[in-house]
């Protein structure tokens, strides 16, 4: 069996007046991520390992925040690129282990929504899918609530029906 393992990384602002969302759910919060996109570091993160995994690139290489046109976009559109890179290569994703950190909001409430929604644009079950959320204990930018980073790490697998 071939696999490859992919890993990536992203960190944005938070600031009140922007809207939230992690793995394509719209968390309820006063503050929000601030990113030329929509600012999802969930996707984004599992965007990099896809691609990462696929000696691609990072997510900047296809989707630049130099480009106008994709000023707000929903990371969806940057994640459904991945996938069909992806399957291009004729491989599918095996499992995907998630952390986020942040200080707050608290995301227990949310981290069933995060895995069903990455199951659903993905499709993969959802009990591929691992979501943990921790802080920083108040250290840092992260700690200090000014910014949010997420990992995400996958072992793609040679898709032998392709």
């Amino acid at each position: 069996m071939k696999i490859k393992v992919g890993h990536g990384i992203d960190i944005h602002q938070l600031k009140s007046g922007e809207d939230f969302y992690l793995g394509g759910v719209k968390i309820e919060s006063d503050i929000g991520i601030v990113g030329h996109s929509d600012g999802d570091v969930v996707i984004h993160a599992v965007v990099d390992a896809i691609l990462g995994a696929l000696s691609k690139g990072d997510i900047g290489t296809f989707f630049p925040s130099s480009d106008p046109s994709i000023k707000g976009v929903s990371s969806k559109v940057f994640l459904r690129k991945a996938l069909d890179i992806m399957i291009d290569n004729k491989y599918k994703i095996n499992n995907i282990d998630i952390n986020v950190v942040l200080q707050k909001p608290q995301l227990s409430s949310y981290i069933y929504s995060i895995r069903k929604n990455l199951s659903s644009l993905i499709g993969i079950d959802i009990e591929t899918i691992s979501v943990k959320a921790t802080t920083t204990d108040y250290l840092g930018f992260i700690g200090k609530g000014e910014g949010i980073m997420s990992t995400a790490t996958l072992l793609l697998i040679k898709d032998h029906e392709s």
